[in-house]
């Protein structure tokens, strides 16, 4: 079954920037250009990975962005252009089932 996207589909975009990094004008910047609704930043959360062959642990801030699919590859050049980090997370998740007056506010929001 092929699954279809109305460009109007409320999402959600994943990213994580380093504990220093000033998450607020970015989100801030994003709200401004309408490119995002919304923006959490959710602070000191611990990253453990792999970078380079070594495991690392870092303190991170998580950037939960709310907008709509057709605004999503203008929000990954805006991000990627301020984004501190050489391979940065941009990961999109589809709210398929976002419904109601949030919904509209969020689509207004990017308009």
């Amino acid at each position: 079954m092929t699954q279809v996207i109305v460009l109007t589909t409320p999402v959600i975009v994943l990213t994580t920037v380093g504990a220093a990094f000033d998450a607020a004008a970015l989100a801030r910047e994003l709200v401004e250009q309408r490119l995002a609704a919304c923006v959490n930043i959710v602070p000191r959360i611990e990253s453990i990975y792999r970078w380079q062959g070594a495991i690392e642990h870092d303190a991170e801030q998580l950037l939960l962005i709310k907008t709509v699919q057709d605004r999503v590859d203008a929000l990954q050049a805006a991000v990627l252009a301020r984004h501190p980090y050489e391979v940065p997370e941009f990961a999109v998740i589809q709210m398929d089932d976002a419904r109601g007056a949030w919904r509209e506010w969020l689509i207004d929001s990017v308009r």
